[in-house]
């Protein structure tokens, strides 16, 4: 205990969360003298966060603690016992720096936006707030209003900046994830009103409670679907290739590199945590429907003819492996899931700015009209080509490792009998033989051939230094990952143990 009361004099975590979004109330008064002031303004800010984010980090978390640090703890509402509370451990951290680091990438590839660039800041620092305050808030109620705060900028920024569909696409989203929020909504409410005398929505509390069996499985229900909208989990997925089909890629590098692992988080929080014997009953059927998706999303890709379509279902079929891991109940298991949320969050983010910075110069949507684009821009070509290897899990890169941990998972497990355990493994090797058929398609629809090489306007700009210090900076801990994974791992690997121990002693 006394390690959770030495940090606790200075409210580092409130800071974290609440200085995106005041910063960023602060663009609406700024001078409208051009775009440059609010680029550059909101550019500092998200650096600020994220040197801030690595100090506190760095200097004030042990990495060998599985319990909550820098725990914060404030009355907010006295009428019904509503506290803000934050506190971090080994399982929020990855995200939490993950959310930093592709958020400044994010607001650095924003800047062709021109439109209405002052509430296209503010919107995209407000994210930046909610996604925060999600992955690090220790109260049920207050992860349910930061999971809401994560909605409207998105659907705002979907169908003001969006493509020609956008109004059609922003509003199947918010359809759907209001849809999922109800069901979080009521699972919040129905977890922290029941067994004690006082409604509690305090984490530790509620995961120290037991409940009876059929409510626990219906609390489970509930808050899974709310979850597999998020995460997409087929078939509550469509609404992905539409909003990434449309969305600017900006914030489609959010929406791919951080809004879907809040699922997976919420996940591995609330269902695996708080609710033990419910998820020991569906695991089983989280695989299933994981090796399902796997395969079912990498056969979708390859018939999409729009190239951000083809990228959004491929990383539906990245989920999968995170929903598997996260069903097979082991140490290994839990730790590739958690690798490959970061990974993915890194892979898929860059994926999809490539495709924005390629459909700048071409203005091309459909791969069939594309071909010989590597002549005219060999440094997008060659980004464009080493992320497609790292999304298709080359060894050396941190799709593979991250896979690879996830299939040392399900063969450890001890709770499968051997067929099954077959079967998945034989069924998820087929998803990865198909990944990187229709991911080399993609490469070979769009840079190889002659068809836009003899075009009349055949000149066009190569990716200049602002393009190319995003892609490298996403590619960099690509790399570092798959070389040296420890680096994500030692951050996750205490916590793990303590949910799994809590799972075979209870």
């Amino acid at each position: 205990m006394y390690l959770v009361f030495t940090t606790n004099y200075f409210p580092w975590l409130t800071i974290i969360v609440v200085l995106p979004i005041s910063a960023g109330s602060l663009i609406l008064f700024l001078p409208h003298r051009g775009n440059k002031l609010i680029r550059w303004y909101t550019i500092s800010i998200s650096t600020l966060e994220l040197l801030l984010m690595t100090y506190v980090f760095c200097y004030h978390f042990q990495l060998d603690d599985p319990l909550i640090q820098l725990a914060e703890d404030y009355k907010w509402i006295n009428f019904f016992d509503f506290y803000w509370r934050l506190g971090i451990d080994g399982l929020s951290i990855g995200p939490i720096l993950l959310t930093g680091f592709i958020t400044t990438l994010a607001t650095l590839a924003a800047w062709p936006v021109t439109r209405d660039s002052r509430l296209f800041h503010f919107l995209m620092l407000a994210m930046y707030s909610g996604q925060i305050g999600s992955f690090s808030s220790r109260d049920l109620l207050l992860f349910f209003i930061m999971w809401e705060l994560e909605l409207i900028p998105v659907y705002l920024l979907l169908s003001m900046w969006g493509g020609k569909k956008r109004l059609y696409s922003a509003t199947k989203f918010i359809l759907y994830t209001a849809g999922g929020s109800i069901f979080l909504l009521v699972g919040v409410l129905g977890i922290g009103l029941y067994g004690s005398n006082e409604p509690t929505f305090n984490f530790e509390t509620l995961a120290n409670q037991s409940y009876p069996l059929a409510l626990e499985i219906i609390f489970y229900i509930g808050f899974l679907i709310a979850f597999a909208v998020k995460s997409p989990i087929i078939p509550l997925h469509t609404w992905l290739p539409d909003t990434h089909g449309e969305a600017h890629y900006s914030t489609c590098m959010l929406l791919a590199g951080i809004l879907l692992k809040m699922g997976a988080y919420g996940l591995v929080r609330i269902n695996m945590e708080l609710l033990p014997h419910a998820h020991s009953i569906f695991s089983p059927w989280l695989m299933i429907v994981g090796t399902m998706q796997i395969i079912y999303a990498a056969s979708t890709s390859l018939a999409q003819r729009n190239l951000k379509k083809r990228i959004a279902y491929s990383s539906v079929s990245h989920m999968g492996f995170i929903i598997i891991g996260i069903g097979s109940i082991t140490d290994t298991g839990l730790n590739g899931a958690f690798l490959q949320i970061i990974s993915h969050g890194f892979i898929g983010a860059a994926l999809f700015f490539l495709a924005g910075t390629s459909y700048d110069r071409i203005r091309l949507v459909y791969l069939d009209e594309m071909g010989g684009m590597a002549l005219p821009i060999p440094k997008i070509f060659t980004m464009f080509s080493i992320l497609s290897m790292a999304s298709l899990a080359l060894p050396g890169m941190s799709g593979f490792v991250a896979e690879l941990i996830v299939f040392f998972g399900i063969i450890s497990s001890q709770k499968y009998f051997l067929m099954p355990k077959i079967l998945i493994i034989f069924v998820m090797a087929i998803g990865m033989i198909l990944t990187p058929i229709y991911l080399l398609s993609m490469l070979r629809q769009i840079f190889y051939g002659y068809k836009l090489f003899n075009a009349p306007n055949s000149y066009f700009f190569d990716s200049g230094p602002r393009e190319l210090f995003v892609s490298i900076s996403i590619f960099l801990p690509v790399i570092g990952i798959g070389i040296y994974p420890d680096f994500v791992l030692s951050l996750s690997g205490e916590k793990v143990e303590a949910i799994l121990a809590n799972y075979f002693y209870r």
